[in-house]
């Protein structure tokens, strides 16, 4: 058997020992809603070294741990701290958590991330809502034997982002009143912030937003056939855009100040898509 694929088998079979609940939608918690789970009514949490192979997230401010529950009546799980290329885990590792959600039920999947602004109109704070992505530097998690158990050796991208869950998040942020943003978003690997050179290359290409996330948990799951949809959390300029340095205590800080519009529009638009 593929090891990745054995590996991915075998953290299911552990969690199925722990719990029997089967989600609809899966939900990666980025910077800035660490304490969604406060929104959930929770059936089941799940640290992740409890799980035999799993990766555990090594980011302060990621908990590191599954939480099975209900937003209203859709059930959900929720990844409270994800993993990332740059802690050293091979991309395989990186998605293992997506692939995974997928296994247990979910079939859509919403993720969250900070991300610092390279549009030049974005302001801290603001959330936008990705409408696609690029991936720069950062392996592509296909790359490999293809796993047929999880999807085709070619799948197509030309619609990673759902449109029908993107109207959901669009209307969502409208009755609520949240300013919301669109556009593309990119990945690179970290952990060192862009340069101001990598942020003018970024915008040149058409990028809006820029992270260390998301993209390849992406690929995984339209490799899988998941629904996706996503929202940035703006937390800064990128580099090069103002005077000011860049570090994690401020991209915190920017995501804690968003958290309350983040965590309703997360939450209501989970609502509003259906997954019960």
């Amino acid at each position: 058997m593929n090891q990745v694929y054995e590996k991915l088998t075998n953290c299911f079979g552990r969690v199925r020992q722990k719990t029997d609940f089967v989600p609809k939608a899966a939900i990666v918690l980025g910077s800035g809603l660490g304490d969604y789970a406060e929104s959930i009514r929770v059936e089941c949490e799940l640290p992740y070294e409890e799980i035999d192979g799993f990766p555990v997230s090594t980011v302060p401010g990621h908990a590191g741990r599954f939480i099975f529950g209900y937003i209203d009546e859709a059930p959900v799980v929720c990844m409270k701290g994800r993993v990332h290329f740059y802690e050293g885990y091979p991309v395989s590792d990186v998605v293992l958590p997506i692939r995974l959600m997928k296994l247990l039920g979910a079939e859509i999947l919403f993720l969250t991330n900070a991300a610092g602004g390279v549009n030049t109109s974005f302001h801290a704070g603001d959330l936008m809502m990705i409408k696609d992505h690029i991936s720069v530097f950062a392996p592509n998690p296909l790359i490999g034997p293809n796993i047929d158990a999880l999807g085709t050796r070619f799948p197509d991208m030309s619609m990673v982002y759902d449109q029908s869950l993107q109207e959901v998040i669009s209307r969502t942020a409208r009755e609520n009143h949240i300013f919301l943003q669109e556009g593309v978003y990119a990945q690179l690997t970290g952990p060192s912030f862009e340069s101001p050179a990598e942020i003018r290359m970024l915008r040149t290409m058409g990028c809006d937003a820029v992270g260390m996330s998301t993209v390849v948990e992406a690929i995984a799951a339209r490799h899988m056939g998941m629904r996706i949809c996503g929202i940035s959390c703006i937390c800064n300029l990128a580099a090069g855009m103002t005077n000011k340095p860049l570090s994690h205590e401020e991209v915190q800080e920017a995501a804690d100040m968003a958290a309350p519009n983040f965590k309703k529009l997360v939450t209501e638009a989970v609502k509003g898509m259906a997954v019960g």
